[in-house]
């Protein structure tokens, strides 16, 4: 308990320190959309799909939005063919350690999503699991659209979540 609280407290000062805290972030200020799937093995075909449609979403839209949107894909397959779970469990933390990031395109498979969610949860990160990277990005920037940067985590994580 004491170490779930001591990591709640570190990204709290993270928050603060990165632009995404109470005070919002800064007018074309870059936010970060993680995506983690296999893209080796059996299903890297789908994997790579999610990620090349995230980045596209995100390319077609930075021009005039106050934030701009950058999409960082992590492999979930690891050493092996098919994810794993502590390789997904690591993609989510490294998502919950940037102060940056605003949302989680989580894995295809539904098993992998249930290692991921509670560590997303915890950082009051949007977990988007199993959509396609284009209906991914397109909720993101819907909800950036309707807060604007007063909170953009909190924004997405409440439009994803609620």
């Amino acid at each position: 308990m004491r170490r779930l609280q001591a990591l709640l407290l570190g990204l709290c000062a993270l928050l603060a320190v990165g632009g995404c805290g109470e005070e919002g972030a800064a007018s074309g200020a870059t936010v970060t959309v993680y995506v983690s799937a296999p893209l080796h093995g059996d299903l890297a075909t789908t994997g790579r799909r999610i990620c090349d449609e995230a980045r596209e979403q995100a390319a077609q839209g930075n021009g005039d939005e106050e934030l701009k949107l950058r999409v960082v894909c992590l492999d979930a397959s690891g050493s092996h063919d098919s994810w794993t779970l502590a390789q997904v469990g690591a993609d989510a933390r490294r998502a919950t350690e940037d102060s940056t990031a605003i949302a989680y395109v989580g894995e295809p498979d539904p098993r992998a999503r249930r290692q991921s969610q509670p560590i997303l949860e915890a950082a009051g990160i949007a977990d988007l699991g199993g959509m396609s990277g284009r209906e991914a990005i397109a909720r993101v920037r819907a909800a950036l659209r309707d807060a604007g940067s007063d909170d953009p985590r909190q924004a997405v994580f409440d439009a994803v979540e609620g």
